[in-house]
């Protein structure tokens, strides 16, 4: 077993159900295990198995039916819905397949609507953390640009700069390199791990791609709701 405050995240036999009645789905059949800060882990198994599923519940957006989940030692499975979204807020970095930019504002503003939301900076510190954010994924000299007017590598990049935005404890990425070709999966896979390893984060993340798994620190084979 691992040192205590070496875990970021540990979850204990989750179970969830999808669906009611006839149509209720056993998705996850007791899923346990424990990501360690600065370790990267790949969860990968094919489509309806569990994993987008188990995903959201390590990242507070939706409950388990049974199990436990701890964050940075803390139990948030049961937590208040208050509780949970402040916890969200504070220790949660989300990438998603889709950059989910507001593409109104600048770089600069989306990096930093996380720190305005968690409202524990000044506003200049608020933009020097989302410029030293911006250059760690080689963006800053595009930091006042609209999100428009950047490709889709240099947008994934972006949503990576603004999941850090709050120092997470953990990274959590749902397909971050699937709309993206070879040479920009590679390049946004590499600048996440390496950013977040330089700090001191668990990347926990969701990937169809063999080549982006075989790169993490662990790999965590998924079918019919357990890890095999």
């Amino acid at each position: 077993m691992a040192e205590e405050s070496k875990v970021a995240l540990r979850c204990h036999e989750l179970h969830r159900f999808l669906g009611k009645d006839e149509g209720r789905v056993h998705v996850l059949r007791g899923v346990s295990f424990e990501a360690l800060a600065g370790n990267v882990y790949a969860i990968v198994g094919p489509s309806g198995c569990g994993k987008s599923t188990l995903l959201y519940l390590l990242g507070l957006l939706d409950l388990p039916d049974s199990g436990e989940i701890w964050i940075n030692g803390q139990l948030m499975s049961n937590s208040q819905d208050s509780v949970r979204t402040a916890a969200r807020g504070e220790h949660v970095g989300f990438v998603f397949q889709f950059h989910f930019l507001m593409l109104e504002f600048t770089v600069l503003e989306n990096v930093m609507m996380p720190m305005r939301k968690l409202g524990r900076l000044a506003p200049e510190q608020m933009e020097d953390r989302a410029a030293h954010l911006l250059d760690s994924v080689g963006l800053r000299e595009k930091s006042h640009r609209l999100a428009t007017h950047l490709s889709g590598g240099e947008q994934q990049r972006v949503a990576i700069a603004r999941a850090l935005a709050n120092q997470p404890t953990i990274i959590l990425a749902d397909e971050p390199t699937g709309n993206l070709d070879v040479t920009n999966a590679g390049i946004v896979f590499d600048v996440l791990t390496r950013v977040a390893k330089e700090n001191g984060q668990a990347v926990v993340l969701v990937s169809h791609n063999p080549d982006i798994a075989a790169k993490c620190d662990f790999t965590l084979p998924m079918r019919d709701g357990v890890f095999i």
